[in-house]
Formats: C-alpha cells, sequence, structure tokens
C-alpha cells in the first residue's frame, strides 16, 4: 500500500480558524512598544537643549529642593552640554564634535539597554508578531512564504543577546548608585542628609524592576548554571541557577513593568525638574 501526504494550503495573511480575539495581544504590544520608542526619543532629543537640563533635577534648579535624580535615560552621564547639567565623567563636550551633528548625553548610553531588550529571547516573541507579523499570532497567516531566520542583518544581531547582557548588568550597578544618590539631599549650609522622598522611591523602584528583568535574563541562566549537564554536582551553581529560573519565570512580567517604570522615571524627573510636579519629602535625618 502506498501512501502520500498532502502539506496544508498556507494560509493568507491574517487568514486563520482561530474564533479568539487573536489581534488583541500584538495590538497591545505594538502600541506598547511603539509608545516607549517614541517617547524615548524624544527624551533623549531634549538632551541637546544647551540652556534647560530638564532630565536631572539638582544643582541650582530652585526645584530642586536638595535632590538629586538623574534620569536613567542619561546615566552615566559622560559629557555634559548644558551649565545646569550635573558634573559629567570627562566634563564638557569636546570641541572635537562636528558642531552640525546635535549631542544628546542619553546618545552615547541608550543604544546599550536597547540592544539588550531588542535582543532578548521573550521580546524578540512579541515584537517579531506586533511589527513584522511573523507570524502574527499562533496559527495565523503571515505575509510572507519563506522564512529567512536570523542569518542576515538585522536579524543575525540577535546572537550577540549574551554580549549585551555584560554591559547591562554595568548599567543596573550605575543606576543603583543614582539611587544611592538620590538618598542624600542638601541643605541652605551646603550639608548632606539622608532622606527619603518620592524620588527616591522612583529610582529605587526603577533599579529593583530592571534588575528583575536582567537578571532573570536568560543568558544569565545559562551563564550561572545552565551550561552544566547535572547541575547538582555543583551546588553553589544549581543554587544560582534556580534562583535566575524564578526571576525567569515571570520575564515577560518584569520586562514589561522595567520599561514603562524607566519611561515613568525619566517622566517624574523631568516635570520635577519643570517645576510641573513638585517632589514631595517624606522625611530627612
Amino acid at each position: 500500500m502506498t501512501y502520500t501526504s498532502v502539506l496544508a494550503k498556507q494560509r493568507r495573511f491574517g487568514e486563520t480558524t482561530r474564533t479568539d480575539a487573536w489581534w488583541i495581544q500584538p495590538l497591545l504590544v505594538f502600541l506598547g512598544f511603539s509608545a516607549f520608542i517614541a517617547y524615548s526619543t524624544w527624551a533623549a532629543l531634549q538632551g541637546t537643549d544647551t540652556v534647560h537640563c530638564y532630565y536631572w533635577l539638582g544643582g541650582y534648579n530652585p526645584n530642586a529642593n536638595g535632590a538629586n535624580y538623574l534620569s536613567p535615560f542619561f546615566s552615566p552621564e559622560l559629557f555634559s552640554v548644558s551649565p545646569d547639567a550635573p558634573p559629567a565623567v570627562f566634563g564638557t563636550l569636546p570641541a572635537i564634535w562636528p558642531g552640525w551633528l546635535p549631542f544628546s548625553p542619553a546618545f552615547l548610553m541608550m543604544w546599550v539597554p536597547a540592544g539588550f531588550r531588542f535582543t532578548c529571547y521573550y521580546y524578540r516573541g512579541a515584537y517579531y508578531k506586533a511589527f513584522w507579523a511573523d507570524p502574527i499570532n499562533c496559527a495565523v497567516g503571515e505575509p510572507r512564504k519563506t522564512y529567512l531566520g536570523e542569518r542576515y542583518f538585522p536579524l543575525i544581531i540577535q546572537n550577540i543577546h549574551r554580549y549585551f547582557f555584560y554591559l547591562a548588568v554595568v548599567f543596573i550597578f550605575i543606576l543603583a548608585w543614582d539611587a544611592w544618590d538620590a538618598l542624600w539631599f542638601v541643605d541652605a549650609a551646603g550639608k548632606q542628609h539622608f532622606g527619603i522622598a518620592v524620588g527616591s522611591l522612583v529610582l529605587i523602584v526603577n533599579v529593583y524592576l530592571l534588575g528583575g528583568y536582567t537578571f532573570g535574563c536568560h543568558s544569565f541562566r545559562h551563564l550561572i548554571g545552565g551550561f552544566l549537564d547535572s547541575k547538582s554536582k555543583v551546588p553553589v551553581c544549581a543554587k544560582g541557577y534556580s534562583c535566575v529560573s524564578c526571576l525567569n519565570h515571570r520575564h515577560m512580567l518584569w520586562a514589561w513593568m522595567s520599561l514603562f517604570w524607566v519611561g515613568f522615571t525619566d517622566i517624574y524627573i523631568r516635570l520635577c525638574a519643570m517645576g510641573v510636579w513638585h517632589d514631595f519629602r517624606i522625611f530627612t535625618f
């Protein structure tokens, strides 16, 4: 007896037998990502202002009230372009920077967290559906007939995710230092006092959420114990692997919460620096 197999006809774009509202998830992802990309790009471009420095609440800003908050989009600030900016790591922008090319401190920093998220294993599945319809959802027809994989630009850069992870970890410690600075307030006499304000909590929560997302990364999971065939033979690695796995189980939640909280952190600092919001001091020693 001869058996023949017949391949199912490929679905047309959007064609499916699903009866649920399958389009809601990719739509929400598209709107969420688009909103964050639009805002973060706008915020980074505001750093080109050589008169105002609204990404930092501190210094001579009359609204600072002794606070020292730096937006995570601009940390660490390697070069400054505004006299109202915090002291930069390397001082003011060098004269060799082309005058026709706008400069923002965020331009030197944001490519690291952006690259880390763009190559993230969870985010790939999310934006593949939402932006490239590859496929737009499970069992739903996609607009192409062939699959190129991740062998060509730009998708080939997905393979360097673990290297972006190494850089992203450094940023967690930098932002943790910024959160520590946010716990110290300067009085009229120039003396520092330990305290907590709403802005302090905003920066602390930002580090907490970004840390949960970063240290729950699949690459870190492999690095700390996933490379072993039998983790039980190395108890330290086994314990670390289990700890990272706990974060990894909620990787999607950590990813979205940290994404929007880092945007909110910039908004909070920006509006306080502009005098739109007032940073409430809870207590000071």
